[in-house]
């Protein structure tokens, strides 16, 4: 069985947090300083920005005021990043295989 472009994955999932990371380098501000300016948590926001913590609509709402960065984009880039981690759970891919087994007997 071949594979379509429509079912390819990236070959290490890219969470929205690095985008926005990546986003300020480029413009030079640093995180301590964006923090403080929007009255945000700094570690929560490095938390966001080394993927270690998700990207909430709201915060991707904020990012798009804050930055001009598209919400919808960071938002389903969020939702790509979860759906790869958890396509690599092992825990979940075996009960996902039993489901599957189950529901083949229907």
């Amino acid at each position: 069985m071949g594979t379509s472009a429509n079912n390819l994955q990236s070959f290490r999932p890219f969470h929205p947090g690095e985008l926005v990371k990546e986003e300020l380098e480029c413009r030079g501000i640093k995180q301590k300083d964006f923090a403080k300016k929007f009255g945000l948590s700094y570690s929560a926001l490095n938390e966001i920005l080394n993927a270690k913590r998700p990207i909430s609509t709201e915060f991707a709402l904020f990012l798009e005021a804050a930055l001009d960065i598209n919400a919808d984009l960071l938002v389903r880039m969020q939702t790509d990043y979860d759906l790869q981690m958890a396509r690599k759970n092992d825990t979940l891919l075996e009960k996902l295989n039993r489901i599957k087994n189950i529901a083949a007997i229907f």
